[in-house]
């Protein structure tokens, strides 16, 4: 007997790999109910792509008593968090879709302007973080100053201002190249911080302040469409003393 053709198997094509995780179109189908969540455990789940990250790397958001969104940049205020990843393309899915009236079961009226006021609010945090640093000897400013900590090893990120010279940042980083670097906008706006007209150049030691600064930023660059730079462990050295 002649043995039977055998049917060609089709196989699936797979889904090309990408960096970020797609947004769920059915958000807040009754099989998928964003107000299960919970915010316990080391991990948050956005309410608009599903997907798991620590709460660092999140944006959180609750409503006031008057039933106001407000974005608890520190995650502290009381009530049940509404948790987004910080990009750009997830708040403004959350915000045109009604997906933070379907995670809190009410209406919520999300403003036009979410975008711009949560990444103001996170600015204005990196400069406050910078004045806690300055005020407790974690940061050093000028060039040669903060060259010193980074040929040392001492520093953990870097502050430039925006609109200082390239190459001036290039020769900083020289041999440094994997520092992390916060960009504050403009060089009066970072010396207003010390005390004098402008500066360009400050590097900063390791610590709970380096990573709240570091996590503040790579949110601003997620909302901002930039790349986020990947970030190693602040922990200070063993025996250092802030501020020495």
């Amino acid at each position: 007997m002649k043995p039977r053709p055998q049917k060609p198997r089709h196989r699936t094509p797979r889904r090309p790999a990408t960096s970020e995780a797609p947004i769920n179109e059915n958000e807040g189908s009754p099989t998928d109910d964003p107000s299960e969540d919970t915010e316990r455990g080391p991990t948050r789940r956005c309410i608009v792509t599903r997907e798991h990250a620590k709460p660092d790397t999140m944006l959180r958001f609750v409503l006031s008593p008057d039933r106001v969104l407000v974005f608890d940049a520190a995650a502290r205020l009381p009530g049940r968090g509404m948790w987004l990843s910080a990009r750009r393309d997830v708040l403004e899915t959350a915000r045109t879709r009604g997906v933070f009236s379907r995670a809190a079961r009410s209406q919520v009226q999300a403003p036009p302007d979410l975008l711009e006021s949560v990444l103001g609010t996170l600015s204005r945090r990196k400069v406050e973080t910078l004045g806690l640093l300055r005020r407790s000897g974690q940061v050093v400013s000028g060039f040669a100053k903060a060259r010193e900590w980074i040929v040392a090893g001492r520093a953990a990120a870097v502050v430039q201002a925006g609109d200082g010279s390239a190459d001036e940042r290039s020769r900083l980083l020289s041999g440094a190249r994997s520092l992390p670097v916060v960009e504050v906008a403009t060089a009066t706006e970072l010396g207003a911080v010390f005390g004098r007209d402008h500066v360009v150049h400050v590097a900063v030691l390791p610590g709970a302040l380096a990573q709240r600064l570091l996590s503040d930023n790579e949110r601003f660059l997620g909302l901002s469409g930039r790349a986020v730079p990947i970030r190693a462990s602040l922990a200070p050295d063993q025996g250092e003393q802030a501020g020495t």
